[in-house]
């Protein structure tokens, strides 16, 4: 008999990643090979009380699930997990061997736990074996553990499981923990184990939890293929397998389960990402929801440090979850310092004033149409030329307008940098007030969307409180294929075809309410094609 079992999660964790819809054949690829690799439990995705759709990993009852299950099951059991506030456990009904799920897991946040435990004797009865999965066991205090050992010893449900929601824990915390609940918990109930990657420990606490384990008790411990999971993932199905070959010799088939990463996952990594990051190393240290990372890294303005910064000024058991108007208005609060302007601004009123601009955003067609551009320069009297977080040596410029820390950070390690008057917005501490004309953000910053640190719409809300004679555009591409969207690959970013066009439709949305809004009706003209000429199509003609 196994005393240690793999239960592999993808098809759950993993769902986070793709809307919750892997597509049908996905699906049934993904559990054929898991069953022909032997792996012990494979969990179909969630129980869940909306959310469904063909090809999702979302059921309301384990019948619709079981369509996915092959008649050869060999030994691999099935199991799908019910989240405590979002799933009405009147619609489980009696187990059906035909349906061939045996378990059901039982999640919960630590202000549930009472309310949810009342449910084990319910889902035991209608024939179920129930792992009980306590979201962050690190936010429990030991008398709170112990507390949940008592009421769960009297159940006796088949599983208890150690959960490091936010990839928090370290080893000496997993053999904390370990010894208590092992120490306390009735023998029979199986313990398992459930981590995530942020600290890069997964894999090294997987095989901690085996050692630890060894002539005590049965374990259960959660994997998912290629460690797929939101943020910085779970623990790998093929590390945990590849380990319990080699040092207990089991037989898992690692042949299937590369196939199924190799068949299945690869593809999808072209619209989706995860795996050990710096933001979610950040994480992982604070204990937070992965969704505040998410939400925060769509600011321009965001460092690492600051990351930590903003997270370290929402309550500890806030960040935990995710409020998105709290994390803006966190971060706007972190990012505005409020300065005295005035002498910056009256300095720049008197240089624009009636002149014609030239705005050079980084998109590649600025060297696509360097010649045109050169020419527009060369020709155009009474030209300001102001470039938007880039410098070049082929394009002459007037000013550097730059709101992004760490566009400011690279380039101020060029020789050419220091010599070029930059306007700063007051979010960018510089080592000098030399050439510098630095600007209140809040004069420009605007709440509303995620991309509210946009550059170069913070750059045409600062001219618009000034009466120039033109505005000209080159190099406001817009975002489409990575190797398309910048004009120097040390600007480059890596984004996902979904994460390309919400950042063009964020930028569109701001424009439109840019021309709204706006105090002068300055003609814009476009000297480079853009994605977004359209959207200022009623003040912006192309050359």
């Amino acid at each position: 008999m196994k005393h240690t079992k793999i239960l592999d999660c993808t098809l759950r964790d993993g769902a986070y990643l793709v809307d919750k819809t892997f597509g049908e054949n996905t699906q049934r690829g993904i559990i054929n090979n898991l069953i022909n690799a032997g792996i012990d439990i494979v969990e179909l995705g969630f129980l869940q009380n909306e959310g469904f759709g063909e090809g999702k990993s979302v059921f309301k009852t384990p019948k619709e699930a079981a369509k996915y299950i092959p008649k050869d099951t060999k030994s691999t059991e099935f199991a799908l997990m019910a989240d405590f506030s979002r799933y009405d456990f009147a619609n489980l009904g009696n187990h059906n061997p035909s349906d061939k799920i045996q378990n059901i897991r039982l999640c919960f946040f630590k202000h549930e736990r009472f309310e949810s435990l009342k449910l084990i004797q319910e889902i035991q009865t209608k024939g179920y074996k129930l792992f009980i999965q306590p979201v962050d066991i690190l936010g429990y205090s030991d008398m709170e553990i112990l507390q949940l050992i008592e009421i769960v010893n009297k159940a006796m449900p088949f599983a208890f499981s150690i959960v490091d929601t936010f990839g928090s824990m370290y080893i000496e915390d997993l053999r904390r923990i370990w010894t208590l609940i092992n120490h306390n918990l009735h023998k029979d109930i199986q313990i398992g184990f459930h981590s995530h990657n942020n600290l890069q420990l997964s894999s090294a606490l997987a095989q901690e939890f085996v050692r630890l384990s060894q002539n005590k008790r049965s374990v259960v411990i959660d994997a998912t293929l290629n460690g797929m999971g939101r943020g910085a993932g779970n623990t790998c199905t093929e590390l945990v397998a590849l380990y319990m070959n080699e040092k207990f010799t089991y037989d898992y088939g690692l042949d299937k389960i590369l196939d199924s990463i190799d068949i299945y996952l690869n593809p999808l990594k072209k619209q989706c990402t995860w795996g050990y990051s710096i933001p979610y190393y950040i994480t992982g240290m604070c204990s937070a929801h992965t969704n505040n990372i998410t939400y925060l890294l769509e600011k321009n303005n965001i460092a690492s440090k600051d990351l930590m910064a903003i997270l370290d000024k929402v309550d500890s058991q806030t960040r935990k979850r995710y409020d998105y108007d709290l994390l803006e208005s966190t971060y706007l609060a972190y990012i505005t310092q409020e300065i005295d302007d005035s002498v910056a601004f009256s300095a720049l009123e008197n240089v624009l004033t009636h002149k014609n601009v030239l705005i050079l955003a980084p998109g590649k067609s600025l060297f696509t149409h360097k010649q045109k551009i050169q020419t527009f320069i060369q020709e155009t009297k009474n030209l300001i030329v102001i470039s938007v977080n880039f410098y070049h040596q082929d394009f002459s410029n007037d000013f550097m307008f730059l709101s992004n820390v760490k566009r400011y950070q690279f380039w101020q390690n060029d020789t050419g940098f220091a010599q070029i008057p930059k306007i700063l917005l007051s979010n960018i501490k510089p080592d000098t007030s030399t050439n510098n004309y630095i600007l209140n953000l809040k004069r420009v910053i605007k709440k509303g969307w995620e991309n509210l640190d946009n550059s170069m719409i913070l750059l045409l809300r600062i001219l618009d409180s000034f009466v120039l004679d033109s505005i000209h555009i080159a190099g406001f591409d817009g975002y489409g294929l990575i190797e398309e969207n910048y004009f120097d690959e040390e600007l480059e970013r890596s984004l996902t075809p979904s994460e390309t066009t919400h950042i063009n439709a964020q930028i569109a949305s701001m424009l439109k309410e840019y021309i709204k809004t706006r105090t002068h009706t300055t003609k814009i003209t476009c000297l480079t094609e853009s994605r977004f000429a359209k959207y200022l199509s009623d003040v912006c003609d192309m050359l």
